[in-house]
């Protein structure tokens, strides 16, 4: 292409959509805000999601939730895995947004782009581990098999970093889908545009639709309908403020949601097992063993 016909080309700028039940839509509103760089640079237009949108999000998150809970811990790993390869392939494009979220050099956000990616394949080797750490046979006094084995808690609610808007955002969402739960996710408000593309990723990596949703806007708009939501059933307030926290927790009590309370935490760390137990539950089965002979011995 010649320097004339380059300059006459159209800048074609990307549109940022909600990533909800597997599909791109708008905002049911209609509304979009402003996101701008670290310098106040205008860079996109991400859509503010409005309450239906989130309880769209909760819908979609339940349905694929049997589906998701239900594979094999094996193929939940193999899922990850290849949202690390699409991370990998889309480096570059991550690398431009991070920097630009972030307010830091490209050198650093490769660095952090190359940490999410690892972070993506930590958790898939997690996914058919984690039952061995937590789960168990248990003595008993009696001749019965004891049995905990843990499973998924549900539909979680991920309130992600404000201020570690792709590395934060996969420590948080990885752990949640790695045990089988399904989640709706609440980007950072002032970077987004991250989490969004995202979701791009996770609708070509074999990730069924549903099983991660994310949405974007005002924050405290859309976390109180879910810590609300009566079928939403956990919820991680990392991202929130001690205000905005202390409500939704009170909300989330009206159906004894599980919560992870926001903490201080160095994403830059390799994680430990904390954040892949805290959305588990636990099931305890007890089964006699029975008798072989007269002889009472039993196995």
């Amino acid at each position: 292409m010649s320097t004339v016909e380059q300059q006459n080309r159209l800048s074609v700028f990307k549109t940022y959509k909600l990533y909800v039940g597997g599909k791109f839509p708008r905002s049911e509103s209609g509304r979009v805000y402003e996101v701008t760089d670290s310098k106040g640079n205008w860079l996109a237009n991400a859509p503010q999601s409005s309450r239906k949108d989130a309880r769209d999000a909760v819908v979609a998150a339940r349905k694929a939730f049997g589906g998701w809970s239900g594979a094999t811990a094996y193929n939940r790993g193999q899922v990850l895995y290849r949202v690390a390869e699409m991370l990998e392939g889309r480096r570059d494009q991550f690398v431009r947004e991070v920097a630009d979220a972030d307010g830091i050099s490209k050198q650093k956000a490769g660095a952090v782009v190359d940490a999410a990616v690892d972070r993506w394949v930590w958790y898939a080797g997690w996914t058919d581990k984690i039952g061995q750490i937590v789960g168990g046979a248990n003595p008993v006094a009696g001749p019965f098999f004891n049995l905990s084995t843990p499973e998924p808690t549900g539909v979680v609610a991920v309130v992600a970093p404000q201020d570690s808007s792709f590395l934060g955002l996969v420590s948080v969402v990885a752990p949640v889908i790695a045990t089988g739960n399904t989640a709706v996710v609440i980007a950072s408000a002032k970077s987004p545009l991250p989490a969004l593309s995202l979701g791009e990723v996770l609708a070509t990596s074999d990730l069924p639709g549903g099983v991660v949703n994310v949405l974007s806007g005002k924050t405290a708009e859309i976390a109180a309908p879910l810590a609300a939501h009566q079928d939403v059933n956990a919820i991680d307030l990392t991202g929130a403020d001690a205000e905005l926290a202390r409500d939704l927790e009170i909300a989330a009590a009206d159906n004894l949601k599980r919560v992870l309370r926001p903490q201080t935490v160095d994403f830059t760390a390799t994680p430990g097992t904390e954040r892949l137990t805290a959305f588990l539950e636990t099931k305890t089965v007890w089964h006699p063993t029975g008798a072989l002979g007269v002889s009472g011995s039993s196995y």
